[in-house]
């Protein structure tokens, strides 16, 4: 659900703002001061957008544009080789994406697929950038500040490639600006069209391929960067010690006076190691879609506890034996030692705690046979079908004991590959520079893939059409006839691009 609050905050901001500007621009008064003021700083401003315009930074981008002007030749002809082959692989992806989300809708129930639909929608001109997105319905609300960072980075990067290779193509640029769209920031670059349409169509390419090129390398450093981060980090942060816990939700399984804590360190999750994040995700897979594991426990330890009533069937035909339901005590089934040929189980509530503390785990009695030098016997948690009983290790605490179901579990807390070696460290450090470096590759390489769609008001048309320039002319030599096939091969990519953000909005949205 969108966050109800956070809307009428923005809703109230953007009308405040746009009744001064009416005010202000209806006011024989401080009207003229007032659009004399706007202009002098490049500034306009429409309902729910705000836009800046300035050229203070094409000193900047020609400097860019004359440094090693061959290695600049290789650089962004690499960038219109590039630009080219993502505007196929772009079309094939979509409609791959297209065929997915159809079958999901005609298999499955849509709001158990949402996590598979278009997550951003980009809107953009060869001459800006504007990107849509869901807060709060496919945006955490609380990772709001690296999605706008890293969309407006993501952003300014592209239009720094169409600057640059748009001056050392020798087309002028009027100016540099940045913009706010209801709550989304973007970036966008004013060229001189005149001189855009004076030089040749691999020249326009190079210009048009130079957005999609730049988030690409964007998006690759990002990836490096985050490959690299242990290394980075070693001297102030260790990996592979296990999964450290950075945030634990209130009132959660995790939660309480011998749960989870900020700052403990997870190493395993019964007999499955945990030595980082990835591990603590594949233990509790793993520990959901097998049988609940036994432990060995002597047999003279079962005898105090097996008058503790009777079993009785629950609902889903598993057998439950503490009616009382005891935070302390758990029902458990075993095999009779004298009774094993006939594999009949018994049912004990014992106190948990007590009974596994310090066990070994097991999948039947031979196991205990083989690990132990006294009489023991398998005993196995009887649970409901989708229930699993889990050992949390984090030394030096005693174990956690979670009854529930696994994902419960993960989602409860927080955790990091990154443990500190000094006490002053702090434990987000490498948590913030891990997320802004997925939302970076996330969004740098959606803008790449979506602006590459040969679609009408996408980067994509002009990539297209300045390709057909290049390559037909000499295969179809009518001018209008080569505008008509990119005609309907922008409808095309338009009608392919709508449909998977239609589909892609309704399968979030339906959750």
């Amino acid at each position: 659900m969108i966050p109800v609050p956070l809307v009428v905050c923005v809703m109230a901001a953007w009308c405040a703002v746009y009744l001064t500007d009416t005010l202000l621009k209806s006011s024989v008064k401080h009207r003229n001061t007032y659009e004399s003021w706007l202009a002098s700083r490049g500034l306009m401003l429409s309902p729910f957008h705000l836009r800046w315009q300035t050229t203070m930074f094409n000193r900047l981008f020609a400097y860019c544009a004359r440094i090693n002007p061959h290695a600049l030749y290789l650089w962004f002809s690499s960038g219109l080789v590039f630009g080219v082959v993502s505007m196929v692989g772009s079309v094939v992806l979509l409609v791959r994406t297209l065929q997915q989300t159809l079958a999901q809708m005609t298999t499955d129930n849509p709001r158990m697929a949402g996590q598979q639909a278009l997550q951003v929608v980009v809107r953009t001109h060869w001459t800006g950038l504007h990107s849509l997105s869901v807060p709060g319905v496919n945006l955490p609300t609380s990772q709001l500040a690296y999605f706008f960072i890293a969309l407006l980075l993501s952003g300014v990067i592209h239009e720094l490639g169409h600057a640059v290779a748009a001056l050392r193509e020798q087309v002028r640029v009027n100016g540099f600006g940045m913009f706010v769209f209801v709550v989304y920031p973007g970036a966008f670059v004013d060229l001189f069209t005149t001189h855009l349409n004076l030089i040749s169509p691999i020249q326009q390419l190079r210009i048009f391929c130079a957005g999609v090129w730049h988030n690409f390398v964007l998006c690759v450093a990002a990836l490096t960067f985050l490959f690299l981060l242990p290394l980075f980090l070693f001297p102030m942060y260790t990996t592979g010690a296990g999964a450290l816990i950075t945030e634990v939700v209130q009132g959660s399984p995790a939660d309480g006076p011998r749960g989870l804590s900020v700052g403990d360190i997870v190493t395993g999750l019964e007999d499955c190691p945990v030595k980082g994040v990835e591990d603590w995700a594949n233990c509790l897979s793993h520990l959901s879609h097998t049988p609940q594991t036994g432990y060995c426990v002597p047999v003279a330890s079962l005898q105090p506890s097996w008058a503790h009533g009777r079993a009785f069937k629950r609902l889903d035909g598993t057998m439950d034996c503490c009616s009382n339901n005891s935070l302390t005590d758990l029902c458990f089934s075993y095999i009779k030692p004298q009774d094993r040929n006939s594999k009949e189980r018994e049912f004990a509530c014992m106190p948990v705690r007590k009974m596994v503390t310090g066990t070994r785990v097991c999948r039947s009695d031979e196991d205990c046979v083989t690990h132990s030098h006294t009489a023991s016997v398998c005993v196995t948690p009887s649970l409901e079908n989708q229930t699993r009983f889990i050992r949390v290790t984090h030394p030096p605490n005693t174990h956690m004991l979670f009854v529930g179901y696994p994902p419960h579990l993960q989602y409860a807390v927080s955790l990091t590959n990154f443990v500190p070696r000094f006490g002053f460290l702090h434990l987000d450090l490498p948590v913030f520079l891990e997320t802004f470096c997925k939302y970076v590759v996330s969004l740098s390489g959606a803008l790449a893939v979506v602006n590459s769609v040969p679609c009408f008001a996408l980067d994509g048309q002009w990539m297209l059409n300045a390709l057909l320039e290049a390559t037909l002319v000499t295969v179809v030599t009518d001018r209008q006839r080569r505008e008509l096939i990119g005609f309907f091969l922008l409808l095309a990519g338009s009608a392919l691009l709508a449909a998977n953000v239609a589909l892609g909005l309704w399968m979030v949205t339906a959750r």
